[in-house]
């Protein structure tokens, strides 16, 4: 899908961001926009991904994440901020879009540094899992459109967003080839980022400027049916890009747990 599809829904994405912490029903937006609310939702998901309410919510949650770790501010009051009333109802949404609670979140930069340092220091990065038949293979090579040294996260969602725990994901020492097996009949969405060996604990608990890439069009795995081959590009951050939810040392942990699994076999 071509990004320059419908420009002005930028201007909506432009306003959103200026008025987060603001009501924004779907008349609003679409009313800012000038179109009926139907056509709005319609050529929002059609340029994004996501609908324009589930963009609105999600793109609070990043700000949630944001105030957890640079403000004081309670884990209540930082709900009330991006308004949800209720505490339980908060911590249950931040827990499953973002894989940890708000103050699990809050408290784990130490721990992001610790695994990013072991990430550092490893040389073995295969898997060591067993491979699957060819059908069930979803293979491609991933490039960056400016120099990167570092880790990639890569993943397959259930959605156009970077949220919950990955339905497959690794992590790559470099750019170049992926393969996921064991991949059942379903329809995905590849998304992925970086990290620089450069980067601070907080810069990917919070990664609004990590190169990073999705797929606009799902990935449909059918029974007895081979997959295209993926050619995914990452770049820097654009307007259009929802925000990456998903706690990436949450990713890197699961990842070091596995390896540590492997080496004990």
């Amino acid at each position: 899908m071509a990004t320059d599809k419908y420009p002005e829904i930028d201007a909506v994405i432009a306003y959103i961001h200026r008025n987060i912490y603001d009501p924004l029903p779907l008349a609003r937006l679409a009313a800012y926009a000038g179109y009926s609310p139907f056509h709005f939702t319609r050529i929002f998901k059609e340029r994004i991904g996501l609908p324009p309410l589930y963009y609105v919510s999600s793109l609070r949650l990043q700000k949630a994440k944001d105030l957890l770790l640079r403000t004081n501010l309670s884990i209540r009051d930082i709900g009330l901020e991006i308004g949800q009333q209720s505490l339980g109802t908060f911590t249950t949404r931040f827990t499953e879009r973002v894989g940890v609670t708000p103050s699990d979140f809050r408290n784990s930069t130490p721990q992001a540094d610790s695994h990013f340092r072991t990430l550092q220091q490893l040389s073995d990065w295969t898997s060591g899992r067993p491979v699957f038949d060819h059908y069930a293979r979803i293979e491609g090579t991933v490039q960056a459109e400016i120099p990167f040294e570092g880790v990639i996260l890569i993943g397959l969602f259930p959605k156009p967003i970077p949220e919950g725990i990955p339905l497959h994901g690794t992590l790559l020492s470099s750019l170049g080839e992926f393969c996921f097996t064991g991949v059942k009949p379903g329809t995905y969405y590849l998304m992925a980022t970086s990290v620089s060996w450069g980067m601070q604990a907080v810069d990917f608990l919070l990664p609004h400027n990590t190169l990073r890439t999705r797929s606009r069009e799902p990935i449909v795995v059918q029974p007895y049916s081979s997959v295209p081959y993926q050619q995914v590009m990452l770049h820097v951050p654009r307007l259009d890009d929802p925000p990456i939810l998903i706690s990436l040392p949450l990713l890197m942990n699961r990842f070091l747990s596995e390896r540590l699994q492997t080496s004990y076999r």
